[in-house]
């Protein structure tokens, strides 16, 4: 393999829909800046991702000043400003509570419409240390924003590229080969051997540097096809016969950063042990 580099960065705003792909982006505590700091919430403040509306996948958000706009099929976008720290609710991630602040109606109504039940719009004011990263891998200070579990998540395009040969060799071959985007990583690091992220600690993508806590454990969202909203079997049915560990189907590495600085595409990707 030749030289380990970041290939492309990708932040979503909203937990959930589709975003962008910036050829910069900054690196703070909680992850990178704008990345998961909106979320959607239900009539009783439980987070709403693809894993209940794979809906979602068909709507996008990106990071204007100030804050976000919203595009889906069939709706008019919607500008929606960072709300005041004023309207606080309550919501629930993953049976972690915490607080988060309401956007105007406007934002609630479009959101509902699209998909058809009550839902709200809710905003992480900065910094995000309401939040502690997973317990059982954290270590004291470690704080996330809306993303599952850790502040960033790294996957190697060789390893896609493995694991798409392993889905062609099996029962669900017509569904690949899958593109990165159903993995909704934050960096795409390319140069590296297949799977070589599975014995990473810790890493430099330029100048920051991110501890390597855990591998990624995958959830249905996965299969769902991010242009389509569709769902198939792959790739947890191959995940399953070939990347099973401690019983989680993982593919990909969570990170925590350890400093704070800019990454950029073309970065060179270090690993430090």
């Amino acid at each position: 393999m030749g030289i380990a580099e970041l290939q492309s960065i990708h932040v979503h705003p909203v937990k959930a829909l589709r975003g962008e792909n910036p050829r910069e982006a900054v690196v703070e505590p909680w992850g990178l800046a704008g990345d998961r700091r909106w979320v959607l919430i239900d009539d009783g403040g439980k987070v709403v991702t693809q894993r209940q509306q794979p809906r979602l996948a068909l709507a996008a958000a990106g990071l204007v000043p100030g804050g976000v706009v919203l595009s889906a099929p069939g709706l008019q976008p919607l500008t929606v400003a960072v709300p005041e720290p004023v309207d606080m609710v309550t919501l629930e991630i993953f049976g972690f509570k915490v607080e988060g602040v309401l956007a105007d109606k406007d934002a609630h109504a479009w959101c509902s419409d699209f998909l058809g039940v009550p839902t709200r719009l809710a905003y992480m004011h900065a910094p995000a240390t309401s939040r502690p990263v997973d317990p059982g891998y954290a270590l004291p200070g470690e704080y996330v924003s809306f993303a599952d579990g850790y502040p960033l998540l790294i996957v190697s395009a060789s390893s896609l590229e493995s694991l798409n040969s392993l889905i062609a060799q099996g029962a669900h071959a017509a569904e690949g080969p899958l593109p990165m985007n159903r993995f909704r990583p934050n960096l795409v690091v390319t140069g590296t051997e297949p799977w070589a992220e599975d014995d990473w600690s810790r890493i430099a993508v330029g100048d920051v540097v991110f501890r390597v806590p855990k591998m990624c454990g995958r959830c249905v969202v996965t299969t769902t096809d991010q242009s389509t909203a569709a769902r198939g079997k792959e790739p947890l049915h191959t995940l399953g016969r070939h990347r099973r560990f401690a019983g989680s189907l993982v593919f990909g590495q969570n990170l925590v950063p350890l400093t704070r600085g800019t990454v950029r595409v073309g970065d060179p990707v270090r690993i430090l042990e």
